[in-house]
């Protein structure tokens, strides 16, 4: 069994510890609010005060926190910063969703300290965290991923290497702007419909048997349809993620599309809505009649 650094203990990150404790593995956690580990603890898990204290003696160090600039304080930091914590031939896993530019920057300061860096972030939301059944798409090297294989089985059910270092990044954000794209298409389809007369249920249920459905379409449909928004992928993570796509694309020019369904986004959190789940964005245009 490994000793395991985790970093970032929120929606995913403490459903993934958990899985690792289960698995037999001695975990330091690690989270910036200090009540979040208290669970793990109870577990079996050891709690530490810093991502230094968290990634000590560790061989393998996972973090999953929110965006570049957080990813860059819990591994980079002067003081307390993970990266000085750990020992050469160790592994860093880094499961955020990122932008390739950064992933590439951070890989350098680990290969500046003979530490390998795997760009590894997952495709699933809460249950498929909790049921250890996350998609994995990897970059980085081929001899630390064979090292790391072990404990990323414990969390995934498809571990995918895409190529280097920002592979995995870029296979992410295609991924989740894939799912934008249709999380706001269905909201405006199911408007149309609403202010046509007619129920959005039936005519989905038809177009469910023509292969430009979606096993996910059927999923976002049934949350809108339901109102249930508890988030699982709240409305201002998705808009963090578009940002990220534009900005890679090389500004809004290159992606016109895509600004203008971050910016349906943005509105949604001008409106209030960016803790629930990105389903609720039919909230801006459901229930209008001509």
């Amino acid at each position: 069994m490994s000793k395991v650094g985790f970093l970032g203990l929120g929606a995913m990150g403490s459903r993934m510890a958990a899985n690792l404790l289960k698995a037999g593995h001695t975990v330091t956690v690690w989270n910036r609010s200090p009540a979040a580990p208290e669970a793990l603890v109870a577990s079996g898990a050891k709690k530490a005060s810093s991502p230094k204290e968290a990634a000590e003696g560790a061989d393998f160090v996972f973090a999953i926190v929110r965006d570049d600039e957080a990813s860059k304080n819990v591994w980079l930091d002067s003081t307390d910063g993970a990266l000085a914590g750990m020992h050469p031939g160790a592994v860093a896993i880094e499961s955020s969703t990122l932008t390739p530019e950064w992933i590439r920057k951070l890989s350098e300061h680990f290969r500046a300290k003979g530490i390998s860096l795997l760009d590894a972030p997952v495709s699933g939301s809460r249950p498929q965290a909790e049921a250890a059944q996350l998609v994995y798409l990897i970059g980085g090297d081929a001899k630390a991923l064979s090292a790391a294989e072990p404990l990323l089985k414990v969390l995934g059910s498809s571990i995918l290497h895409v190529g280097p270092i920002g592979a995995g990044s870029l296979a992410k954000l295609t991924t989740n702007t894939l799912l934008g794209v249709q999380v706001d298409t269905i909201a405006e389809l199911i408007g149309m419909l609403q202010r046509q007369g007619i129920g959005p249920k039936q005519i989905f249920d038809a177009v469910a048997s023509t292969p430009v459905w979606s096993m996910v379409a059927g999923r976002i449909a049934a949350s809108m349809l339901s109102g249930t928004f508890a988030p699982q992928f709240p409305i201002e993570l998705i808009e963090k993620d578009f940002s990220y796509t534009v900005h890679t694309a090389g500004g809004e020019e290159n992606a016109p599309a895509i600004t203008a369904i971050r910016n349906i986004f943005r509105k949604a959190i001008s409106e209030g809505l960016g803790e629930l789940n990105m389903t609720a964005v039919v909230k801006l245009f459901e229930g209008h009649k001509d």
